[in-house]
């Protein structure tokens, strides 16, 4: 007979919005071990397996700690309450807890304060907070009756919650009937309860004991401070909405969002388990990347089957269109749908899709090697330069209703998207990538007058090889970078060179005057005028991502405010409970202009 041999959860915490997929292990009549469903509509032997989800309700209501969301809140902070900041930011669990988070929490007062929490109903509903209602009182004994809402969790039609037992002083609800399920706000600081059953088909009645699990409480997905758009011509503030209607202007959005393949705990072991877990990470990843609410989207370190299963269908309902670039997988053994890839998403609305090129740079050592690497040097010379990474190159056109500067005329766009090689020791390899990608986007600027822009983990600092060639079209034949070239593909140095005007969209922060870019100005290095970072790990801190443009056809008009130390909270790597990949995002805003002479 069917018998259930184990369940467990793969994350102890469970988070608002994050699902929950128990494992569930079975001995089949057989008498051989699977994790396959066995449904109602699909019995097995005479038998399937039915599931509840129960959530425990006390008298009252728990809050928890917004620096240690696993531990529950003794501690709330007045002056959150006067300044209006979420209420799920203004709980502590004890009072260190509070004083070592002080210099990061009186941030959000003055923050708060100084904007008066302008768009805080529109971040609060984007990023998900959820509003633990409080009396305002410092101890957090929080009284609320027990929620009986209507559910809609579950294969089930809705239904209301249902009392199945009472004990000291606390009452179970059931709020699921299906394997999965996703915690609500209403779930925060209780604990669930999960019960797998095998049922007779004919009876429906239970066979033997059920099985069952408990959970941690219920906790918020933490969320990160607010990032603001910059009008790097001294504006202040840009507010969104004036952002998406402004007269011909669209944003763009880089991340690498960190493969799931990559996302190990040995790696990342400052992060906690539930907080790297797929699920956790991919509902947080959504809700950053929706909230910048950008027209075109360049993602990096994309799985195959996260696109396909998550993000293209999740993004669709946002109003986004997808392509898709997947790493060529020759050096690549194991699952295929696990490798990741280049991911370009554009609005609707906005924009359709002309023309799309694939760069395999694969396909390009191949061709290299076959014309300049003697024989006897091929397997050496495709070892070093086969790395598996690629480039997405998308050519967009403004839709006719979107308004343009040059009425009647085609307004095209070109975006490149791409992931270079990571390895620090083949510099080479890392330079050869980049020229070979500026060739292939030259050959298009030679065909058509298009705007460009070029986005993507270079994992190159500024003022490496890479980055000059991207900033200044040039290499210069003395840079240190050149001495590694075992193979000597960068000879002539003379031919490491492109024509196309590119320029760094951050860089504009530095060109930009007034006291109220000062801030913004010191997490620029002084020397390339790049961010200070845009990844950060307990190994790494430092400038990998970049989003260029061509000067000739475009302005940049407002940025996304760069990341400080604070706003990481101090000493604390990426990726975090707020912060999902170990890359922050970068975006910029920008305005076509009429083209002029192409260096």
């Amino acid at each position: 007979m069917l018998s259930v041999l184990r369940v467990h959860l793969p994350s102890d915490i469970p988070i608002v919005g994050c699902e929950l997929t128990p494992y569930v292990l079975l001995r089949r009549p057989d008498k051989t071990v699977t994790t396959d469903d066995v449904p109602e509509a699909a019995p097995l032997d005479g038998h399937f397996l039915r599931y509840k989800w129960y959530r425990v309700q006390s008298d009252k209501k728990v809050a928890v700690c917004s620096i240690h969301p696993s531990e529950q809140a003794t501690l709330q902070c007045l002056g959150c309450l006067k300044v209006k900041v979420p209420v799920a930011k203004s709980y502590h669990c004890t009072p260190k807890c509070f004083s070592d988070a002080w210099q990061h929490h009186r941030v959000l007062h003055d923050r708060a304060a100084s904007s008066g929490n302008e768009n805080g109903n529109e971040e609060e509903e984007l990023f998900g907070r959820f509003n633990n209602s409080g009396s305002g009182s410092i101890t957090t004994t929080l009284s609320s009756s027990a929620s009986s809402a209507s559910l809609t969790n579950g294969s089930a039609p809705v239904y209301p919650a249902a009392i199945t037992q009472r004990s000291g002083g606390e009452t179970w609800f059931e709020v699921g009937r299906s394997k999965t399920y996703t915690p609500t706000a209403d779930d925060i600081g209780h604990v669930l309860k999960f019960e797998c059953a095998v049922v007779d088909a004919e009876t429906k009645l239970t066979v033997g004991h059920a099985s069952t699990l408990l959970t941690s409480r219920v906790i918020p997905a933490p969320l990160p401070s607010p990032r603001r758009m910059i009008h790097v011509e001294g504006m202040g503030h840009l507010d969104a909405d004036a952002r998406l209607t402004s007269t011909g202007t669209f944003t763009v959005l880089s991340y690498n969002i960190l493969s799931d393949s990559y996302a190990s705990n040995d790696l990342y072991n400052y992060c906690p388990s539930w907080a790297l877990s797929w699920p956790y990470r991919r509902q947080n990843l959504l809700r950053e990347i929706v909230v910048y609410r950008a027209d075109i989207i360049c993602l990096q370190e994309v799985q195959s089957d996260h696109y396909e299963e998550f993000f293209s269908p999740e993004l669709d309902k946002h109003g986004y269109y997808g392509l898709y670039k997947r790493k060529t997988n020759e050096v690549y053994s194991g699952n295929i749908y696990t490798i990741d890839g280049c991911a370009t998403f554009f609005r609707r609305d906005r924009f359709s899709h002309v023309k799309k090129y694939e760069v395999e740079f694969n396909k390009a050592a191949q061709s290299l090697t076959d014309a300049v690497i003697p024989t006897t040097q091929k397997k050496t010379a495709l070892n070093r330069l086969v790395k598996d990474n690629v480039a997405l190159i998308v050519v967009l056109e403004a839709k006719a209703n979107q308004p343009v500067d040059n009425p009647g005329k085609r307004q095209l766009l070109c975006v490149a998207n791409t992931h270079v090689n990571v390895h620090h020791d083949l510099k080479d390899v890392k330079l050869w990538q980049v020229h070979t990608l500026l060739k292939g986007l030259e050959k298009i600027a030679a065909s058509a007058d298009i705007p460009m822009l070029v986005c993507g983990d270079f994992n190159s600092v500024p003022g490496s090889a890479p980055h000059a060639l991207l900033a200044m079209g040039k290499v210069d034949p003395s840079h240190p970078d050149l001495a590694v070239d075992p193979l000597n593909i960068l000879r002539p140095h003379s031919k490491l060179v492109h024509q196309l005007p590119l320029v760094s969209a951050y860089s504009s922060f530095a060109r930009t005057v007034g006291l109220g870019f000062e801030q913004h100005k010191q997490r620029l290095d002084n020397v390339t005028n790049e961010p200070l970072f845009t990844n950060v790990t307990r190994d790494f801190i430092g400038s990998l991502d970049y989003i260029f443009y061509t000067a000739d056809s475009l302005v940049v008009e407002s940025l996304l405010e760069l990341l400080d130390e604070e706003s990481l909270r101090k000493d604390t790597a990426l990726p975090s409970p707020e912060w999902s990949s170990d890359h922050i995002a970068l975006l910029a805003e920008f305005r076509c202009c009429k083209n002029r002479s192409r260096r």
